[in-house]
């Protein structure tokens, strides 16, 4: 069976999820059910053929699994929003034709995506203005307390999530010409990186510390770093520069925590967040304690699809149970609804979208696409982790959004380039493995 064959076989069952996902949310909401959820599942396949037609024409010889898993985790994140409120579905599912669009038109003008490597000043320019764009006066929004996103009209806009993709392709292009340099000597066994060569490391952890100051979300200053230490690893096969970097992002974050307020009340909250103090002050720990009530709730098999209590009570006396259960929250949700074993099924779905990004870099013959496969890979586990870490009370609670699950259009379409990317590499991966 031909590879596009094998992605067209994998798509039916996440068509077949979302048709079985949003047709339990009906019966839960009007114990009746109606040929809207067929409806659902048919229009979902019908977006996923279109965007299997493009990699059918196009990248022909392109990983056959990693679309149908994406597919999987969007269907997803429409059943559970959907479950949270039909508005922010439609918006959602609005979003995700927007994303396929992106994904299509970067497929069908990149087809060469190593001429990304001419322009890497540029794009890295370009990703250091959308990250400070935020920041900017009229435009500039925060989003949960953190500026990530510019307000364009009615519709708000995080930069952040095109500027990840950015900086990697800048990473990867840069990683390729002076990874002999970065490697430096071996003394009793030991690598030891020249010193000279170590700028691009504390500059990277300069910018990762001013996002953390400036644009006040440790989530993506994280992200952005551990995607950053992924690559020189990947580029030198040397331990020493993620341990050397984690280091320095450990006492960059002790020293704002020590020193800086909101940095240092995330990281309260984080630590204590049943207490009474906390928990009751605006900002404080109420999410956080709130999500770990609502998986202990959850428990081993969960509540039900549509059971997780996330409000109470009717407008304007409505007391909201999970604040922002749709974006931060959106883990808490499935665990409460689909319990450890749905939630530990969605991770599963994660490990399998990474170990087929991971391939890929594997696979790969030259350095730049390598470095670039596994960099938006990590980047994407990262972010799982971010949210997922945050969620769970394994790191502080941060603003990133769990991909292609949570609401967020730009984190879609962003995500969706990512993936389209990843397509463009395995592609000519596969193409030059059997002579092609």
């Amino acid at each position: 069976m031909s590879a596009r064959n094998r992605e067209l076989l994998g798509l039916l069952p996440a068509s077949l999820l979302v048709v079985c996902g949003f047709a339990a949310v009906v019966i839960r909401q009007s114990d009746a059910l109606t040929d809207g959820s067929l409806t659902y599942g048919a229009a979902f396949l019908g977006l996923c053929l279109a965007a299997h037609l493009v990699l059918r024409v196009r990248l022909p010889d392109a990983d056959p699994y990693l679309f149908p898993i994406v597919a999987i985790l969007a269907g997803v994140g429409l059943v559970v929003i959907y479950r949270l409120d039909a508005t922010l579905a439609r918006e959602q599912a609005q979003w995700f034709v927007v994303g396929l669009g992106a994904f299509a038109v970067t497929i069908v003008a990149l087809r060469d995506y190593r001429s990304l490597e001419r322009y890497r000043y540029v794009i890295a320019a370009a990703s250091l203005l959308l990250l400070v764009l935020p920041r900017m006066p009229v435009i500039g929004a925060q989003v949960n307390g953190a500026y990530l996103g510019i307000a364009v009209g009615p519709v708000t806009f995080q930069p952040a999530e095109f500027a990840k993709i950015g900086i990697i392709v800048f990473l990867a292009s840069y990683l390729r010409d002076t990874r002999a340099l970065l490697v430096g000597r071996t003394i009793a066994g030991v690598a030891v990186p020249r010193l000279k060569h170590l700028g691009p490391l504390l500059a990277v952890w300069g910018m990762a510390m001013l996002m953390l100051v400036v644009i006040r979300d440790l989530g993506s200053s994280l992200m952005f770093f551990g995607g950053f230490l992924a690559l020189l690893y990947v580029a030198t096969n040397r331990l020493v520069f993620p341990l050397a970097g984690g280091a320095l992002f450990a006492a960059g974050a002790w020293f704002f925590a020590s020193s800086v307020g909101h940095v240092g009340d995330r990281i309260d909250a984080w630590r204590t967040p049943f207490d009474q103090a906390l928990y009751d002050r605006p900002g404080g720990s109420y999410q956080l304690a709130q999500s770990l009530f609502a998986q202990a709730d959850g428990g081993v098999w969960g509540q039900g699809i549509g059971e997780a209590l996330v409000r109470i009570g009717t407008p304007p006396d409505q007391a909201i149970l999970l604040p922002a259960a749709q974006t931060d929250l959106i883990y808490a949700v499935v665990v409460n609804e689909l319990g450890l074993v749905g939630a530990a099924l969605l991770l599963l779905v994660y490990l399998l979208l990474v170990e087929r990004g991971m391939r890929i870099a594997v696979l790969a013959r030259d350095s730049f696409s390598k470095l670039l496969a596994a960099g938006l890979t990590a980047v994407v586990a990262l972010q799982v982790f971010v949210i997922v870490g945050g969620v769970t009370k394994v790191i502080p609670l941060t603003g990133v959004t769990l991909p292609f699950v949570s609401y967020g259009g730009s984190s879609v379409v962003a995500n969706l380039v990512i993936v389209a990317l990843l397509l463009l590499v395995s592609d000519r991966a596969r193409r030059e493995a059997r002579g092609g």
